[in-house]
């Protein structure tokens, strides 16, 4: 540590004994967080999540992961190259990190307020949107007052500031539980929208004969009179009753003059209801 300073950097731990394991877990948290861009983008083309609705929104996408990557890359160089042994090195990819994850924040957010305008039902989008937006605006901020007391050697202020900074990325990372629940619902859960689908599947289904013909109140017995059509004498004939008989099976004429139903193929089952 420099001479007068009190509190430790994260990278003054991270120099020492600690070094092996600085770059390790390093790397595991970044390759992690930047599996998750590349999923989220997996499961919006999947439609386990809200599907993007415009190619702007999948390029807002592209160019959030791939800022996500330079910050990953910037944060394991940054273990490597200690600030004890190459502190010049250690400023500048501390600089590509922390900008390389502002800007892919930047991105997400834009996406994400895009997809809240077309899925005004869906209120996580929304939350999602606040908190990177939060994140966005919290972090210039840090590192604009981290960057100012570096540079007029405030150590020990720069040192706190670079520890609430790390605890903040820290729940950006988190925040990326949230925007995976729609996935989880639906991998658990069936959507209103499915449901209402099976629930159409599932109805009743026109009733058909054996001709594949759908049938008709005309062929159930135990119908009102108005379900049923009539004949006159004149008209048409029945099959061996008197004419206009509810229930019975009518043909036409030789003249044609009845619009009936034509007799069937097969004998109809009885039907009472």
């Amino acid at each position: 540590m420099t001479d007068g300073q009190t509190i430790a950097y994260i990278s003054d731990i991270g120099a020492q004994n600690l070094k092996p394991m600085f770059i390790a877990m390093s790397a595991v948290t970044v390759v992690t967080f930047d599996m998750a861009f590349i999923l989220e983008r997996y499961l919006r083309h999947a439609g386990k999540l809200a599907r993007n609705t415009s190619a702007w929104q999948k390029v807002y996408s592209g160019l959030s992961t791939i800022a996500a990557i330079v910050g990953a890359v910037g944060l394991i160089l940054l273990t490597i190259y200690d600030n004890y042994h190459h502190n010049r090195m250690h400023n500048i990819c501390l600089a590509v990190f922390i900008i390389g994850y502002i800007v892919s924040a930047i991105f997400i957010c834009w996406e994400y307020q895009r997809l809240g305008i077309h899925y005004r039902q869906h209120s996580i989008l929304r939350i999602s949107f606040w908190i990177k937006l939060a994140f966005i605006i919290a972090e210039i901020c840090l590192c604009v007052v981290f960057g100012v007391t570096q540079l007029y050697n405030h150590w020990n202020v720069a040192a706190v500031f670079e520890w609430i900074i790390a605890f903040v990325y820290t729940w950006y990372v988190l925040s990326f539980f949230i925007d995976f629940l729609p996935a989880v619902r639906t991998k658990h859960h069936q959507s209103h929208e499915t449901e209402m689908q099976m629930a159409e599947e599932a109805g009743p289904r026109p009733r058909t004969m054996g001709d594949g013909a759908a049938e008709s109140q005309q062929y159930f017995r135990g119908q009102s009179t108005n379900a049923v059509p009539h004949v006159n004498g004149n008209q048409g004939h029945t099959n061996g009753h008197a004419a206009g008989e509810p229930g019975q099976n009518f043909y036409p004429n030789a003249n044609g003059y009845n619009n009936q139903y034509p007799k069937p193929e097969a004998p109809l089952p009885s039907r009472n209801f």
